[in-house]
């Protein structure tokens, strides 16, 4: 009997490279002379980055360096959604960056007829937030991988392809 070959599709990052990465942003910016005086508060939740800061341009200069810090970490910048810029208290600007992780049902369900419509001989099941791409070719799912960097551009998620075997 053939044997199955398989792989997961997940949306994920590595959450303590995010937590370097936000380090060595609060480091940089204590240490920048541009950035000295600015009162710039810098905050990790669960699922989201808040900037708090005296201005908006000193808040895009902290979007760049958190762009270049996980860029540098090897963190997709896919995994950063940039609400709209707030006015708070005073002169002061705050922006929510939400994280993205996990695949939403709706997105899977994209990303699995896509799958199946390039590569006939595919199995794909939706298992929560992962996909189960499932072939009894190592060279389908070799395609399948290949194609999932296409569907990472056209859906602006990062796409990750885990436990192949």
């Amino acid at each position: 009997m053939a044997e199955n070959f398989s792989f997961d599709v997940v949306s994920d990052f590595d959450r303590q490279e995010l937590v370097n990465a936000l380090d060595q942003v609060k480091r940089e910016i204590s240490q920048r002379y541009d950035l000295k005086g600015t009162d710039t508060s810098l905050d990790l939740e669960k699922d989201n980055i808040f900037i708090t800061t005296n201005s908006e341009l000193t808040l895009n200069s902290v979007i760049d360096i958190i762009r270049q810090k996980a860029i540098k970490r090897k963190l997709s910048i896919k995994i950063f959604d940039f609400n709209s810029i707030e006015v708070v208290s005073g002169n002061k600007v705050k922006q929510t960056i939400t994280l993205k992780k996990g695949l939403n049902q709706e997105i899977a369900k994209k990303i699995s007829k896509n799958i199946r419509d390039e590569i006939k001989k595919i199995n794909v099941s939706i298992n929560g937030e992962t996909l189960r791409v499932m072939s009894k070719s190592k060279n389908d799912l070799q395609l399948a991988i290949k194609l999932l960097e296409n569907l990472e551009e056209t859906y602006k998620i990062p796409l990750q392809a885990n436990n192949y075997r």
